[in-house]
C-alpha cells in the first residue's frame, strides 16, 4: 500500500513539473509582425515591426534581407545600427530601422525577401523560444522618370495651367508641385482596353495667396518611396489683387451671427441673445477660424473628384450678373471705425435680382449640397481631375449629392445665407479644393488655348 501510494504521489509531482514546464515554455503569446514595408524596399524606407513575448529579454533579435541566396543584416541586438526600440506595452516592443540603399551596396533592383527572428528566455533561462516571420519584396533603388509631352505652361498669378507628361513606372503617383501644394496627374484615356502607357494630365496652379516666385516642379513617387522632381518650361504673369474695406455694424451682426448658432455645430453651445461685444468675439471666430475649417472641407471634397474632364466646352459665368466683389481681393473689416480682421476673398461674388436662378457652370456631378458654415446654403459641383465649382449663399437648393447636372441647369436661388452681408451669388472655382480665378475658366479662348489644344497635339502625336 505504502508502495502504491508513493507511485500515485511521484506521477502527480512528475505531471504537475511537466504541465509546469510546458505552461513557462509554450502557452504564453510570442509573435512577431512586420508592419512596413509590406511590398516594395526603396532607397530609404522605414522598417516597423512589433514583437508580442512574455519576456522581452532577448536572446536573439535581428533582422535579414536576403536576394538571390544571399541573406545581408539589416539589425541585431549587436549591431542595431539605427534602431530604434519602444515599449509600447507591458509584453510588447517596436522596432524602428531606417534603411538606407548606400549602407548596403549588395543588394539590387528586384525581388527580395524581408526576415525578422527573435528569441527569448524559458523555464528559468535554461531553455529558448524562438519565433520568425519572412516577407516577399520588391526591391526599387531607380528613381521614376518623366517626360514632359505639352509646350507653352504660361501661368497668371491666382490663375491654373494644364500639363501633359509620361511617367514610368505606371504605378508611380505623380503631378505637379508648386511650393508644396501637389495637384495629381491623371490617367491620359486613349480607350478603354488600352493598357496604361504612363499618359498623364494635370492641372496645377500658382495660387494667390502664394509668393509669385514659387518653385513648379513634375514629380513622381513610386510604390517604394522613391520621388523625381523635374522642372518644366514655364512663364508667370503678374497679377494686381485689388484692396477693399468691409464696414461690420451691429445690424449686420444681429442678422448673420444668430441663424449661423442654428445652424453651425461648432456654435452649438453659444447663445445668440448677448451683448454687441459678444455678437463681434463670434463673429471674428466665425470669420478667422470657422472660416478656415470650411476652406479645409472643400480640400476634403476635392477626393471625390472623377479620373477624367466631364465637361466639354466653357464655363458660364451667372447670367445677367454683375461682379460686386473680385477674386483674391485683400479685404480689411472695420468695426466702428477700428480694424478688426484682414482676410482675402478667394471667389467672385455676382449680383443679379433677389432670389435669382443660379444655374451650373458647366456639366459635372455634385459632391456638396447642404449648410456650410461662412458659404450658408452651398452647392459643389465636381468637373473632374480636381476641378470644381463652388455656387454659396443660396436661399434654397434644388440639388442633391450624386446628381449629374447639365450646364446651365438650375440648381438652387441666390439669398444672404451664411456670412453674406446681402443677396448675391459667391462663386469660386477650385482646383484639388484650392481657389483660382474664375475668368480664365469663363474664357472659351483660354480653355482652347491651354487645355484643348495640347491635347489634341498629344493626340497627333501618338501612334
Amino acid at each position: 500500500m505504502r508502495r502504491f501510494l508513493f507511485r500515485l504521489i511521484l506521477v502527480l509531482v512528475l505531471g504537475s513539473g511537466v504541465g509546469f514546464y510546458v505552461s513557462n515554455t509554450r502557452s504564453e503569446t510570442f509573435s512577431l509582425n512586420i508592419l512596413q514595408p509590406t511590398k516594395f524596399l526603396g532607397q530609404t524606407t522605414e522598417f516597423v515591426a512589433t514583437i508580442q513575448a512574455p519576456n522581452t529579454d532577448f536572446i536573439k533579435l535581428e533582422a535579414l534581407i536576403e536576394q538571390e541566396g544571399v541573406s545581408t543584416l539589416l539589425f541585431s541586438l549587436e549591431q542595431p545600427g539605427s534602431s530604434r526600440f519602444e515599449q509600447v506595452s507591458e509584453d510588447k516592443i517596436r522596432v524602428n530601422h531606417t534603411f538606407n540603399h548606400t549602407a548596403y551596396p549588395t543588394l539590387h533592383t528586384g525581388p527580395g525577401t524581408i526576415s525578422l527572428a527573435a528569441s527569448i528566455p524559458t523555464f528559468f533561462g535554461l531553455r529558448e523560444r524562438t519565433a520568425e516571420i519572412r516577407t516577399d519584396i520588391e526591391i526599387r533603388f531607380e528613381p521614376p522618370e518623366v517626360t514632359v509631352l505639352s509646350q507653352f505652361h504660361h501661368v497668371n498669378h491666382g490663375g491654373a495651367e494644364f500639363i501633359l507628361y509620361q511617367v514610368s513606372p505606371v504605378d508611380s503617383f505623380s503631378g505637379v508641385i508648386v511650393g508644396n501644394q501637389e495637384y495629381r496627374g491623371y490617367s491620359v484615356p486613349e480607350n478603354i482596353n488600352s493598357p496604361d502607357t504612363g499618359l498623364r494630365a494635370a492641372y496645377f496652379a500658382l495660387l494667390a495667396e502664394q509668393d509669385f516666385n514659387t518653385p513648379l516642379n513634375i514629380f513622381a513617387r513610386d510604390p517604394a518611396g522613391n520621388e523625381t522632381r523635374i522642372t518644366f518650361n514655364h512663364r508667370r504673369f503678374p497679377r494686381n489683387f485689388r484692396r477693399s474695406q468691409i464696414q461690420v455694424d451691429n445690424v449686420f451682426l444681429r442678422r448673420v451671427i444668430p441663424e449661423m448658432i442654428e445652424r453651425v455645430p461648432d456654435l452649438a453651445d453659444e447663445d445668440s441673445d448677448v451683448s454687441n461685444k459678444d455678437l463681434l468675439d463670434l463673429y471674428l471666430f466665425i470669420n478667422g477660424e470657422l472660416r478656415r475649417r470650411n476652406r479645409a472641407t472643400l480640400v476634403t471634397l476635392a477626393d471625390k473628384t472623377a479620373p477624367w474632364m466631364s465637361w466639354e466646352d466653357g464655363f458660364r459665368q451667372l447670367i445677367n450678373s454683375q461682379v460686386e466683389s473680385g477674386f483674391a481681393d485683400h479685404r480689411t473689416y472695420l468695426y466702428q471705425g477700428n480694424e478688426i480682421d484682414q482676410q482675402i476673398h478667394l471667389g467672385f461674388d455676382l449680383a443679379s435680382t433677389a432670389n435669382a436662378p443660379i444655374q451650373a457652370a458647366n456639366r459635372g456631378r455634385v459632391v456638396y449640397a447642404d449648410y456650410l458654415g461662412i458659404f450658408g446654403n452651398c452647392v459643389v459641383i465636381d468637373h473632374g481631375m480636381g476641378l470644381q465649382t463652388l455656387y454659396a449663399h443660396l436661399s434654397s437648393i434644388n440639388v442633391q449629392n450624386g446628381d449629374i447636372v447639365m450646364k446651365d441647369q438650375a440648381i438652387g436661388r441666390s439669398g444672404q445665407t451664411g456670412l453674406a452681408g446681402g443677396d448675391h451669388l459667391h462663386y469660386a472655382t477650385l482646383l484639388a479644393g484650392r481657389p483660382v480665378s474664375p475668368i480664365e475658366w469663363w474664357d472659351e479662348h483660354w480653355i482652347e488655348d491651354r487645355v484643348f489644344r495640347k491635347i489634341r497635339a498629344l493626340e497627333m502625336a501618338l501612334p
